[in-house]
C-alpha cells in the first residue's frame, strides 16, 4: 500500500515507470471500490503486470497454433451454453444502461 503519511509515496511518473501504464490502470481500478479511502496496493500492480504478460503469452500461443484449433459450426452443447451466457450478460448490461 501507499500512504503519504507513512512516507511511502510515488509520483505518477515514478509509478508508471515502475509498473507501466497498464499495470497502473489495473491497480487503480482496484483501489477504492468502497466508500473508504482508496489505497494503491503495489502487490496489485505487480499481479496485474503478471496477468497481462501471461495473457499476451497465451494469445501468442493461440495465434501460433491456430491451425490446430477446432473449426466448423459452433453447435456443441458447450457452444450453446457459451452463446447463452454471453447473451444473458449482454442483456444484463443493456438493462443497466437503459436505467
Amino acid at each position: 500500500q501507499m500512504s503519504k503519511s507513512t512516507g511511502n509515496f510515488l509520483t505518477l511518473t515514478q509509478a508508471v515507470d515502475k509498473f507501466s501504464a497498464d499495470g497502473m490502470r489495473l491497480a487503480l481500478a482496484d483501489a477504492g471500490d468502497t466508500v473508504e479511502d482508496a489505497n494503491f496496493v503495489e502487490a496489485m500492480a505487480d499481479a496485474g503486470i503478471l496477468r497481462l504478460y501471461m495473457w499476451v503469452e497465451w494469445v501468442k500461443e493461440m495465434i501460433a497454433n491456430r491451425d490446430s484449433l477446432r473449426s466448423g459450426p459452433a453447435n456443441t452443447f458447450n457452444d450453446r451454453v457459451f452463446a447463452s451466457e454471453m447473451s444473458a450478460g449482454i442483456m444484463k448490461t443493456d438493462q443497466n444502461y437503459e436505467k
